[in-house]
């Protein structure tokens, strides 16, 4: 079944397209997942997220537009891991004795890193689209730039030369805006 097949079938509540797409997305859901996370989920936690992720597709049919049904699921996905995490934090009981005051958290840090990552997120909006599309699809989604290029009708040197271009781009506004950062970017 090709992607007009499956989305068609899924806005019918056809069974068959929605065993279409979790055969065709559980692993791209998966991975989405486990990089989201970043090993702070179980394996269990994982596969209840991944299926999820097919419910919530499965109950918003209606929402899917014909030509995005893999960008739909990616953000499904992502949604449904943030909203895991914060429910197996709400569980964790947190123990006095396990505090090491020779940890090297800091809260001034955490914000700073919520500083670097709101600036980050504006300087992304106002990138060109296609710019835009390559760091979110490569830093948001972890496709790496064979995927990339694949999706997006281009050449892998292309997107490469455009993601070291917009990368250069993000770390000259985050110097104008005095934020110094680490070759991380």
């Amino acid at each position: 079944m090709d992607n007009h097949q499956i989305t068609s079938g899924l806005k019918k509540k056809d069974q068959k397209a929605f065993e279409a797409v979790i055969d065709k997305y559980t692993p791209l859901v998966a991975g989405i997942i486990r990089n989201v996370s970043k090993g702070s989920l179980a394996r269990e936690d994982i596969e209840e997220t991944v299926a999820d992720v097919f419910v919530a597709l499965w109950n918003n049919t209606d929402n899917i537009i014909e030509d995005k049904l893999k960008g739909y699921i990616c953000c499904i996905a992502k949604t449904k891991t943030l909203n895991k995490i914060e429910s197996v934090k709400k569980h964790i009981v947190l123990n006095i004795d396990d505090y090491d005051p020779e940890d090297d958290f800091s809260i001034s840090s955490e914000l700073e890193k919520r500083e670097l990552a709101k600036q980050l997120r504006d300087i992304i909006s106002e990138l060109n689209v296609t710019d835009k599309e390559i760091i979110i699809r490569y830093y948001y989604y972890s496709q790496n730039i064979v995927q990339i290029a694949g999706v997006m009708n281009m050449n892998s040197d292309t997107v490469k030369s455009k993601l070291r271009r917009t990368r250069e781009k993000i770390k000259i506004k985050l110097i104008e805006r005095g934020i110094t950062y680490e070759n991380n970017i």
